[in-house]
Protein backbone atom coordinates (compact mmCIF):
# COMPACT_ATOMS: atom_id res chain seq x y z
CA UNK A 1 0.00 0.00 0.00
CA UNK A 2 1.32 3.46 -0.91
CA UNK A 3 1.99 6.04 1.80
CA UNK A 4 -0.79 8.24 0.39
CA UNK A 5 -3.34 5.45 0.61
CA UNK A 6 -2.15 4.45 4.06
CA UNK A 7 -2.75 8.02 5.22
CA UNK A 8 -6.14 8.02 3.54
CA UNK A 9 -7.08 4.81 5.34
CA UNK A 10 -6.10 6.24 8.71
CA UNK A 11 -8.00 9.46 8.08
CA UNK A 12 -11.13 7.71 6.87
CA UNK A 13 -11.47 4.99 9.50
CA UNK A 14 -14.38 6.72 11.22
CA UNK A 15 -16.45 7.20 8.09
CA UNK A 16 -15.64 3.65 6.98
CA UNK A 17 -16.87 2.31 10.31
CA UNK A 18 -20.07 4.31 10.08
CA UNK A 19 -20.62 3.21 6.50
CA UNK A 20 -20.24 -0.49 7.25
CA UNK A 21 -21.80 -0.75 10.68
CA UNK A 22 -24.61 1.82 10.96
CA UNK A 23 -27.50 2.95 8.82
CA UNK A 24 -26.55 6.16 7.01
CA UNK A 25 -29.56 7.92 8.51
CA UNK A 26 -27.94 8.06 11.95
CA UNK A 27 -25.05 10.22 10.75
CA UNK A 28 -25.77 13.85 11.66
CA UNK A 29 -24.20 17.09 10.54
CA UNK A 30 -22.22 18.69 13.36
CA UNK A 31 -20.03 21.37 11.81
CA UNK A 32 -21.98 23.03 9.02
CA UNK A 33 -24.68 25.65 8.90
CA UNK A 34 -27.03 26.37 6.02
CA UNK A 35 -26.07 28.86 3.36
CA UNK A 36 -28.30 31.66 2.17
CA UNK A 37 -28.16 34.74 -0.04
CA UNK A 38 -26.68 37.99 1.24
CA UNK A 39 -29.05 40.97 1.74
CA UNK A 40 -28.00 42.60 -1.55
CA UNK A 41 -28.62 39.36 -3.44
CA UNK A 42 -25.10 38.99 -4.87
CA UNK A 43 -23.19 36.82 -2.41
CA UNK A 44 -23.50 33.88 -0.03
CA UNK A 45 -23.57 33.93 3.75
CA UNK A 46 -23.65 31.36 6.52
CA UNK A 47 -26.56 31.11 8.95
CA UNK A 48 -24.90 33.66 11.24
CA UNK A 49 -24.52 36.14 8.38
CA UNK A 50 -20.79 35.69 7.82
CA UNK A 51 -19.46 35.89 4.24
CA UNK A 52 -19.07 32.54 2.51
CA UNK A 53 -16.69 32.35 -0.44
CA UNK A 54 -17.45 29.52 -2.88
CA UNK A 55 -14.04 28.03 -3.67
CA UNK A 56 -15.03 24.91 -5.52
CA UNK A 57 -13.24 21.92 -6.97
CA UNK A 58 -14.67 19.63 -9.63
CA UNK A 59 -14.56 16.07 -8.32
CA UNK A 60 -17.22 14.76 -10.66
CA UNK A 61 -16.33 11.05 -10.32
CA UNK A 62 -15.68 11.11 -6.56
CA UNK A 63 -18.70 8.95 -5.67
CA UNK A 64 -18.61 6.71 -8.70
CA UNK A 65 -14.87 6.30 -9.24
CA UNK A 66 -13.16 6.10 -5.84
CA UNK A 67 -13.20 3.96 -2.72
CA UNK A 68 -14.18 5.52 0.58
CA UNK A 69 -10.51 5.56 1.61
CA UNK A 70 -9.55 7.39 -1.57
CA UNK A 71 -12.47 9.79 -1.21
CA UNK A 72 -11.38 10.60 2.33
CA UNK A 73 -7.81 11.28 1.20
CA UNK A 74 -9.11 13.59 -1.51
CA UNK A 75 -11.44 15.47 0.87
CA UNK A 76 -8.75 15.91 3.54
CA UNK A 77 -6.33 17.23 0.91
CA UNK A 78 -8.73 19.78 -0.53
CA UNK A 79 -9.83 20.88 2.94
CA UNK A 80 -6.19 21.46 3.88
CA UNK A 81 -5.75 23.48 0.67
CA UNK A 82 -8.56 25.84 1.60
CA UNK A 83 -11.37 24.71 -0.68
CA UNK A 84 -14.91 25.18 0.61
CA UNK A 85 -17.12 23.40 -1.96
CA UNK A 86 -16.71 20.01 -3.62
CA UNK A 87 -18.70 19.52 -6.83
CA UNK A 88 -19.57 15.88 -7.49
CA UNK A 89 -22.20 13.75 -9.20
CA UNK A 90 -24.57 11.03 -7.99
CA UNK A 91 -25.35 9.58 -11.43
CA UNK A 92 -21.95 10.00 -13.02
CA UNK A 93 -20.95 10.82 -16.57
CA UNK A 94 -18.61 7.81 -17.04
CA UNK A 95 -21.37 5.25 -17.63
CA UNK A 96 -22.55 5.88 -14.10
CA UNK A 97 -25.68 3.75 -14.39
CA UNK A 98 -24.01 0.55 -15.57
CA UNK A 99 -20.32 0.67 -14.65
CA UNK A 100 -20.15 -0.23 -10.94
CA UNK A 101 -18.24 1.63 -8.26
CA UNK A 102 -15.06 0.01 -6.85
CA UNK A 103 -17.37 -1.66 -4.31
CA UNK A 104 -19.44 -3.17 -7.12
CA UNK A 105 -22.43 -0.84 -6.66
CA UNK A 106 -24.76 0.69 -9.22
CA UNK A 107 -27.43 3.28 -8.34
CA UNK A 108 -30.66 1.65 -9.54
CA UNK A 109 -32.30 -1.67 -10.15
CA UNK A 110 -32.82 -2.06 -13.88
CA UNK A 111 -32.12 1.60 -14.70
CA UNK A 112 -35.34 2.50 -12.90
CA UNK A 113 -34.90 5.79 -10.97
CA UNK A 114 -37.84 4.85 -8.73
CA UNK A 115 -35.92 1.76 -7.54
CA UNK A 116 -32.74 3.06 -5.90
CA UNK A 117 -30.06 0.71 -4.60
CA UNK A 118 -29.77 1.65 -0.90
CA UNK A 119 -26.14 0.49 -0.70
CA UNK A 120 -25.13 2.93 -3.43
CA UNK A 121 -26.84 5.80 -1.68
CA UNK A 122 -25.30 4.77 1.64
CA UNK A 123 -21.98 5.52 -0.03
CA UNK A 124 -23.26 8.89 -1.28
CA UNK A 125 -24.29 9.79 2.25
CA UNK A 126 -21.04 8.56 3.78
CA UNK A 127 -19.03 10.88 1.50
CA UNK A 128 -21.33 13.82 2.27
CA UNK A 129 -20.92 13.11 5.99
CA UNK A 130 -17.14 12.93 5.71
CA UNK A 131 -17.11 16.29 3.91
CA UNK A 132 -19.39 17.71 6.61
CA UNK A 133 -16.99 16.59 9.32
CA UNK A 134 -14.22 18.50 7.52
CA UNK A 135 -16.26 21.70 7.14
CA UNK A 136 -16.73 21.23 3.39
CA UNK A 137 -19.92 21.80 1.44
CA UNK A 138 -20.87 19.34 -1.29
CA UNK A 139 -22.43 20.78 -4.45
CA UNK A 140 -24.23 17.60 -5.40
CA UNK A 141 -25.33 16.99 -8.98
CA UNK A 142 -28.29 14.55 -8.84
CA UNK A 143 -27.64 13.42 -12.41
CA UNK A 144 -25.20 14.26 -15.16
CA UNK A 145 -27.10 15.86 -18.01
CA UNK A 146 -26.66 12.99 -20.44
CA UNK A 147 -29.25 11.03 -18.46
CA UNK A 148 -31.94 13.28 -19.94
CA UNK A 149 -30.65 15.64 -22.66
CA UNK A 150 -29.37 15.29 -26.19
CA UNK A 151 -25.70 16.15 -26.55
CA UNK A 152 -22.62 14.03 -25.81
CA UNK A 153 -22.47 11.34 -23.14
CA UNK A 154 -23.16 7.68 -22.39
CA UNK A 155 -26.69 8.07 -21.06
CA UNK A 156 -29.04 6.28 -21.14
CA UNK A 157 -31.77 8.89 -20.86
CA UNK A 158 -33.84 7.67 -17.91
CA UNK A 159 -35.55 11.02 -17.18
CA UNK A 160 -37.92 12.37 -19.81
CA UNK A 161 -40.59 15.03 -20.11
CA UNK A 162 -43.05 12.16 -20.47
CA UNK A 163 -42.23 10.75 -17.04
CA UNK A 164 -41.82 13.73 -14.74
CA UNK A 165 -43.06 11.87 -11.63
CA UNK A 166 -39.90 9.71 -11.79
CA UNK A 167 -37.70 12.82 -11.75
CA UNK A 168 -39.69 14.30 -8.88
CA UNK A 169 -39.50 11.03 -6.95
CA UNK A 170 -35.74 10.82 -7.43
CA UNK A 171 -35.19 14.40 -6.21
CA UNK A 172 -37.35 13.69 -3.16
CA UNK A 173 -35.48 10.47 -2.38
CA UNK A 174 -32.09 12.15 -2.54
CA UNK A 175 -33.10 15.12 -0.40
CA UNK A 176 -34.79 12.90 2.18
CA UNK A 177 -31.72 10.67 2.41
CA UNK A 178 -29.50 13.70 3.03
CA UNK A 179 -31.86 15.95 4.99
CA UNK A 180 -29.81 15.73 8.19
CA UNK A 181 -26.72 17.07 6.41
CA UNK A 182 -26.80 20.83 6.05
CA UNK A 183 -23.64 20.95 3.97
CA UNK A 184 -25.42 19.98 0.74
CA UNK A 185 -25.88 22.45 -2.11
CA UNK A 186 -27.95 21.15 -5.03
CA UNK A 187 -26.27 21.56 -8.41
CA UNK A 188 -28.60 20.74 -11.28
CA UNK A 189 -27.72 20.81 -14.97
CA UNK A 190 -24.74 18.49 -15.27
CA UNK A 191 -22.86 20.27 -18.07
CA UNK A 192 -25.92 20.57 -20.30
CA UNK A 193 -28.30 23.27 -21.52
CA UNK A 194 -31.76 23.52 -19.99
CA UNK A 195 -33.24 23.78 -23.48
CA UNK A 196 -32.26 24.31 -27.11
CA UNK A 197 -35.13 26.48 -28.28
CA UNK A 198 -34.27 30.15 -28.46
CA UNK A 199 -30.56 29.73 -27.73
CA UNK A 200 -29.48 30.24 -31.37
CA UNK A 201 -26.68 27.72 -30.93
CA UNK A 202 -26.11 25.74 -34.11
CA UNK A 203 -23.94 23.15 -32.38
CA UNK A 204 -26.59 22.33 -29.77
CA UNK A 205 -29.28 22.28 -32.45
CA UNK A 206 -27.24 19.80 -34.51
CA UNK A 207 -26.54 17.58 -31.49
CA UNK A 208 -30.22 17.60 -30.54
CA UNK A 209 -31.26 16.69 -34.07
CA UNK A 210 -28.69 13.88 -34.19
CA UNK A 211 -30.22 12.43 -31.00
CA UNK A 212 -33.71 12.65 -32.46
CA UNK A 213 -34.97 15.73 -30.63
CA UNK A 214 -37.00 18.53 -32.17
CA UNK A 215 -35.30 21.93 -32.56
CA UNK A 216 -37.62 23.41 -29.91
CA UNK A 217 -36.82 20.74 -27.30
CA UNK A 218 -37.08 21.92 -23.70
CA UNK A 219 -35.75 19.85 -20.79
CA UNK A 220 -36.56 22.51 -18.20
CA UNK A 221 -39.61 20.60 -16.89
CA UNK A 222 -37.34 17.69 -15.88
CA UNK A 223 -35.04 19.92 -13.84
CA UNK A 224 -38.05 21.68 -12.35
CA UNK A 225 -39.46 18.30 -11.29
CA UNK A 226 -36.17 17.31 -9.64
CA UNK A 227 -36.07 20.69 -7.88
CA UNK A 228 -39.65 20.21 -6.71
CA UNK A 229 -38.70 16.83 -5.27
CA UNK A 230 -35.66 18.30 -3.53
CA UNK A 231 -37.80 20.97 -1.89
CA UNK A 232 -40.35 18.39 -0.75
CA UNK A 233 -37.70 16.07 0.68
CA UNK A 234 -35.67 18.72 2.53
CA UNK A 235 -36.16 19.88 6.10
CA UNK A 236 -34.81 23.33 5.29
CA UNK A 237 -34.79 25.67 2.30
CA UNK A 238 -32.40 24.06 -0.17
CA UNK A 239 -29.89 26.14 -2.12
CA UNK A 240 -30.15 25.26 -5.82
CA UNK A 241 -27.64 26.12 -8.56
CA UNK A 242 -27.48 25.05 -12.24
CA UNK A 243 -24.33 23.97 -14.10
CA UNK A 244 -24.82 24.65 -17.83
CA UNK A 245 -22.70 23.73 -20.84
CA UNK A 246 -19.66 25.85 -21.67
CA UNK A 247 -20.11 29.25 -23.27
CA UNK A 248 -21.75 32.58 -22.58
CA UNK A 249 -25.28 31.25 -22.12
CA UNK A 250 -25.36 31.23 -18.34
CA UNK A 251 -28.49 30.46 -16.39
CA UNK A 252 -29.41 34.14 -16.39
CA UNK A 253 -29.95 33.61 -20.13
CA UNK A 254 -31.33 30.07 -20.10
CA UNK A 255 -33.43 30.15 -16.93
CA UNK A 256 -34.18 33.81 -16.18
CA UNK A 257 -37.52 33.09 -14.51
CA UNK A 258 -37.02 29.70 -12.90
CA UNK A 259 -38.54 30.07 -9.41
CA UNK A 260 -36.42 27.21 -8.01
CA UNK A 261 -33.04 28.67 -9.07
CA UNK A 262 -31.15 30.53 -6.32
CA UNK A 263 -27.71 31.09 -7.87
CA UNK A 264 -26.79 31.79 -11.50
CA UNK A 265 -24.10 29.54 -12.95
CA UNK A 266 -21.89 29.62 -16.02
CA UNK A 267 -19.02 27.60 -17.44
CA UNK A 268 -16.13 29.39 -19.14
CA UNK A 269 -14.81 25.90 -19.86
CA UNK A 270 -11.89 24.51 -21.83
CA UNK A 271 -12.73 25.05 -25.50
CA UNK A 272 -12.69 28.82 -25.91
CA UNK A 273 -8.99 29.55 -25.50
CA UNK A 274 -6.81 31.03 -22.79
CA UNK A 275 -8.75 34.22 -22.17
CA UNK A 276 -12.48 33.66 -22.52
CA UNK A 277 -14.05 36.99 -21.47
CA UNK A 278 -15.83 35.48 -18.49
CA UNK A 279 -15.66 38.82 -16.68
CA UNK A 280 -18.14 40.25 -19.18
CA UNK A 281 -20.52 37.33 -18.55
CA UNK A 282 -20.28 37.97 -14.81
CA UNK A 283 -20.90 41.69 -15.40
CA UNK A 284 -24.06 40.83 -17.32
CA UNK A 285 -25.33 38.48 -14.61
CA UNK A 286 -24.47 40.90 -11.82
CA UNK A 287 -26.72 43.52 -13.44
CA UNK A 288 -29.74 41.21 -13.71
CA UNK A 289 -32.66 42.06 -11.42
CA UNK A 290 -33.72 40.67 -9.09
CA UNK A 291 -30.15 40.04 -8.06
CA UNK A 292 -28.72 36.55 -7.65
CA UNK A 293 -25.19 35.41 -6.89
CA UNK A 294 -23.31 34.29 -9.98
CA UNK A 295 -20.43 31.80 -10.18
CA UNK A 296 -18.21 30.36 -12.91
CA UNK A 297 -18.69 26.69 -12.03
CA UNK A 298 -16.02 25.30 -14.36
CA UNK A 299 -13.02 27.32 -15.54
CA UNK A 300 -10.29 26.01 -17.84
CA UNK A 301 -8.89 22.99 -16.04
CA UNK A 302 -5.26 22.99 -15.03
CA UNK A 303 -3.29 20.61 -17.31
CA UNK A 304 -6.21 20.29 -19.73
CA UNK A 305 -5.24 20.28 -23.44
CA UNK A 306 -5.99 23.53 -25.19
CA UNK A 307 -9.28 23.20 -27.13
CA UNK A 308 -9.04 19.47 -28.01
CA UNK A 309 -12.31 19.26 -29.97
CA UNK A 310 -12.85 17.78 -32.49
CA UNK A 311 -9.13 16.96 -32.68
CA UNK A 312 -6.31 18.27 -30.51
CA UNK A 313 -3.20 19.88 -31.94
CA UNK A 314 -0.44 19.02 -29.41
CA UNK A 315 1.51 22.11 -30.43
CA UNK A 316 -1.11 24.22 -28.64
CA UNK A 317 -0.16 22.64 -25.29
CA UNK A 318 -2.04 22.58 -22.01
CA UNK A 319 -3.60 25.16 -19.71
CA UNK A 320 -1.33 25.90 -16.74
CA UNK A 321 -1.72 27.56 -13.35
CA UNK A 322 -1.34 31.02 -14.89
CA UNK A 323 -4.28 30.37 -17.22
CA UNK A 324 -6.34 29.29 -14.22
CA UNK A 325 -5.43 32.35 -12.13
CA UNK A 326 -6.27 34.78 -14.93
CA UNK A 327 -9.78 33.41 -15.25
CA UNK A 328 -10.54 32.90 -11.58
CA UNK A 329 -9.33 36.31 -10.38
CA UNK A 330 -11.01 38.22 -13.18
CA UNK A 331 -14.25 36.31 -12.71
CA UNK A 332 -14.38 37.04 -8.98
CA UNK A 333 -13.27 40.67 -9.30
CA UNK A 334 -16.07 41.22 -11.84
CA UNK A 335 -18.57 40.25 -9.14
CA UNK A 336 -18.56 36.46 -8.82
CA UNK A 337 -19.68 35.06 -5.46
CA UNK A 338 -16.84 32.60 -5.80
CA UNK A 339 -15.37 30.35 -8.46
CA UNK A 340 -14.66 26.69 -9.16
CA UNK A 341 -11.19 25.37 -9.94
CA UNK A 342 -10.62 22.02 -11.61
CA UNK A 343 -7.79 19.73 -12.59
CA UNK A 344 -8.07 17.54 -15.66
CA UNK A 345 -6.80 14.40 -13.90
CA UNK A 346 -8.78 14.96 -10.68
CA UNK A 347 -12.32 15.34 -11.99
CA UNK A 348 -12.21 11.79 -13.44
CA UNK A 349 -9.82 10.42 -10.78
CA UNK A 350 -7.42 9.15 -13.42
CA UNK A 351 -5.37 6.19 -12.24
CA UNK A 352 -5.07 2.43 -12.37
CA UNK A 353 -8.85 2.06 -12.13
CA UNK A 354 -10.07 5.01 -14.21
CA UNK A 355 -8.86 5.56 -17.75
CA UNK A 356 -7.10 8.62 -19.12
CA UNK A 357 -9.58 10.98 -20.74
CA UNK A 358 -8.72 13.63 -23.31
CA UNK A 359 -4.92 13.42 -23.02
CA UNK A 360 -4.62 13.69 -19.22
CA UNK A 361 -0.95 13.46 -18.26
CA UNK A 362 -0.86 12.26 -14.63
CA UNK A 363 -2.70 10.36 -11.92
CA UNK A 364 -5.16 12.15 -9.65
CA UNK A 365 -3.11 11.94 -6.46
CA UNK A 366 -0.18 13.68 -8.15
CA UNK A 367 -2.56 16.20 -9.65
CA UNK A 368 -3.87 17.20 -6.21
CA UNK A 369 -0.54 18.95 -5.62
CA UNK A 370 -0.36 20.93 -8.86
CA UNK A 371 0.41 24.64 -8.34
CA UNK A 372 -2.90 26.06 -9.53
CA UNK A 373 -4.89 24.02 -7.03
CA UNK A 374 -2.58 24.95 -4.16
CA UNK A 375 -2.78 28.64 -5.12
CA UNK A 376 -6.56 28.94 -5.16
CA UNK A 377 -6.80 29.51 -1.42
CA UNK A 378 -4.93 32.79 -1.84
CA UNK A 379 -7.82 34.19 -3.88
CA UNK A 380 -10.28 33.25 -1.15
CA UNK A 381 -7.96 34.63 1.54
CA UNK A 382 -7.62 37.93 -0.31
CA UNK A 383 -11.37 38.41 -0.76
CA UNK A 384 -12.18 37.55 2.85
CA UNK A 385 -9.41 39.78 4.26
CA UNK A 386 -11.52 42.84 3.43
CA UNK A 387 -15.27 43.62 3.69
CA UNK A 388 -16.66 41.34 0.99
CA UNK A 389 -20.45 41.44 1.03
CA UNK A 390 -20.73 44.81 -0.70
CA UNK A 391 -17.98 44.55 -3.29
CA UNK A 392 -18.57 45.57 -6.87
CA UNK A 393 -16.65 45.81 -10.11
CA UNK A 394 -15.27 49.29 -10.82
CA UNK A 395 -13.24 49.63 -14.01
CA UNK A 396 -13.17 53.43 -13.60
CA UNK A 397 -10.35 52.82 -11.12
CA UNK A 398 -8.20 52.26 -14.22
CA UNK A 399 -7.66 55.75 -15.59
CA UNK A 400 -5.30 54.63 -18.34
CA UNK A 401 -3.29 51.56 -19.28
CA UNK A 402 -6.18 49.11 -19.55
CA UNK A 403 -5.14 46.15 -21.68
CA UNK A 404 -7.00 44.83 -24.68
CA UNK A 405 -9.93 42.49 -24.22
CA UNK A 406 -8.38 39.09 -23.63
CA UNK A 407 -4.94 38.30 -22.24
CA UNK A 408 -4.15 41.90 -21.28
CA UNK A 409 -7.49 42.77 -19.70
CA UNK A 410 -7.16 44.25 -16.20
CA UNK A 411 -10.06 43.69 -13.81
CA UNK A 412 -10.84 45.99 -10.86
CA UNK A 413 -13.21 45.95 -7.89
CA UNK A 414 -13.83 47.87 -4.69
CA UNK A 415 -16.26 47.83 -1.80
CA UNK A 416 -19.28 50.12 -1.91
CA UNK A 417 -17.91 52.07 1.05
CA UNK A 418 -14.84 52.82 -1.12
CA UNK A 419 -12.42 51.78 1.62
CA UNK A 420 -10.31 49.51 -0.59
CA UNK A 421 -9.86 48.28 -4.16
CA UNK A 422 -8.24 45.29 -5.88
CA UNK A 423 -6.87 45.51 -9.43
CA UNK A 424 -5.74 42.33 -11.17
CA UNK A 425 -2.75 42.81 -13.49
CA UNK A 426 -2.48 39.78 -15.82
CA UNK A 427 1.05 40.72 -16.89
CA UNK A 428 4.28 41.86 -15.27
CA UNK A 429 6.00 45.17 -16.13
CA UNK A 430 2.66 46.72 -17.02
CA UNK A 431 2.12 50.38 -16.11
CA UNK A 432 -1.39 51.55 -15.30
CA UNK A 433 -2.67 54.85 -13.95
CA UNK A 434 -5.05 54.33 -11.05
CA UNK A 435 -7.64 56.92 -10.03
CA UNK A 436 -7.30 57.03 -6.26
CA UNK A 437 -10.24 59.45 -6.03
CA UNK A 438 -12.47 56.38 -6.38
CA UNK A 439 -11.59 55.66 -2.74
CA UNK A 440 -12.86 57.86 0.09
CA UNK A 441 -9.57 58.39 1.86
CA UNK A 442 -7.09 61.13 2.60
CA UNK A 443 -4.19 58.71 2.63
CA UNK A 444 -3.93 55.58 0.52
CA UNK A 445 -1.85 52.53 1.41
CA UNK A 446 -0.78 50.32 -1.52
CA UNK A 447 0.41 46.70 -1.73
CA UNK A 448 1.42 44.21 -4.38
CA UNK A 449 -0.26 40.87 -3.65
CA UNK A 450 1.35 37.76 -5.14
CA UNK A 451 -1.34 35.26 -6.24
CA UNK A 452 1.26 32.46 -6.27
CA UNK A 453 2.23 32.82 -2.61
CA UNK A 454 -0.53 34.81 -0.92
CA UNK A 455 2.03 37.36 0.31
CA UNK A 456 1.42 41.10 0.20
CA UNK A 457 4.39 43.46 -0.15
CA UNK A 458 3.92 47.06 0.98
CA UNK A 459 4.60 49.65 -1.75
CA UNK A 460 4.00 52.81 0.25
CA UNK A 461 1.42 55.51 0.91
CA UNK A 462 -0.09 58.11 -1.44
CA UNK A 463 -2.26 61.16 -1.21
CA UNK A 464 -5.93 60.40 -1.73
CA UNK A 465 -7.84 61.95 -4.63
CA UNK A 466 -4.91 61.75 -7.05
CA UNK A 467 -3.91 59.83 -10.16
CA UNK A 468 -1.02 57.48 -9.52
CA UNK A 469 1.00 55.25 -11.85
CA UNK A 470 1.71 51.68 -10.74
CA UNK A 471 3.95 49.23 -12.60
CA UNK A 472 3.52 45.53 -11.87
CA UNK A 473 6.70 43.83 -10.63
CA UNK A 474 9.05 42.30 -13.22
CA UNK A 475 8.55 38.70 -12.13
CA UNK A 476 5.22 37.00 -12.05
CA UNK A 477 3.64 37.29 -14.58
CA UNK A 478 0.41 38.29 -12.79
CA UNK A 479 -0.15 40.47 -9.72
CA UNK A 480 -2.91 42.11 -7.68
CA UNK A 481 -2.62 45.75 -6.73
CA UNK A 482 -4.32 46.49 -3.40
CA UNK A 483 -5.07 50.13 -2.58
CA UNK A 484 -6.92 51.08 0.59
CA UNK A 485 -7.82 53.73 3.09
CA UNK A 486 -4.79 53.83 5.41
CA UNK A 487 -6.97 54.87 8.35
CA UNK A 488 -8.82 51.53 8.27
CA UNK A 489 -5.70 49.71 9.44
CA UNK A 490 -6.58 46.57 7.56
CA UNK A 491 -4.23 43.62 8.08
CA UNK A 492 -1.87 42.85 5.20
CA UNK A 493 -3.96 41.53 2.29
CA UNK A 494 -4.82 37.86 2.58
CA UNK A 495 -3.29 37.48 6.02
CA UNK A 496 -6.33 37.72 8.29
CA UNK A 497 -10.04 37.29 7.76
CA UNK A 498 -11.95 40.55 8.13
CA UNK A 499 -14.74 40.36 10.69
CA UNK A 500 -17.65 42.75 10.30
Amino acid sequence: MSLALALALALSCSVQARYTSKPASVIHSQTQSDLSISPNGHFLVTRDGKPFFWLGDTAWELIHGTTLEEASYYLHTRQHQGFTVIQTVVLAEADGLHRPTPEGLTPFLGDDPTKPNPDYFDKVEAIVAEADKLGLYVALVPSWGDKMTAPWGDGPRIFTTGNLPAARSYGHYLAARLRSHHNVIWLLGGDRPAHVAGMHNSYLEAMAAKAGFAPDVDWTPIWAAIAEGIHAGSDNKPLIVFHPQGGPDSTSVQLPNAPWLDVNGMQSGHGGGHDVPVWSWVERDFAVMPAKPTIDLEVNYEDHPYDPWPRWDPSTGYFNDYDVRKQTYRSVFAGGAGVTYGHHSVWGFVGSRNDVINHATMDWMSALQRPGGRQMQYLKDLILSRPSLNRTEDLTLISSGQGQEGRDHLEAMRDEAASYAFIYFPENDHTTRIDLSRLKAKTIKAWWYDPRTGIGSLIGTYEGGTLQDFRSPPNGPDWVLVVEDASKNYAPPGLERFED
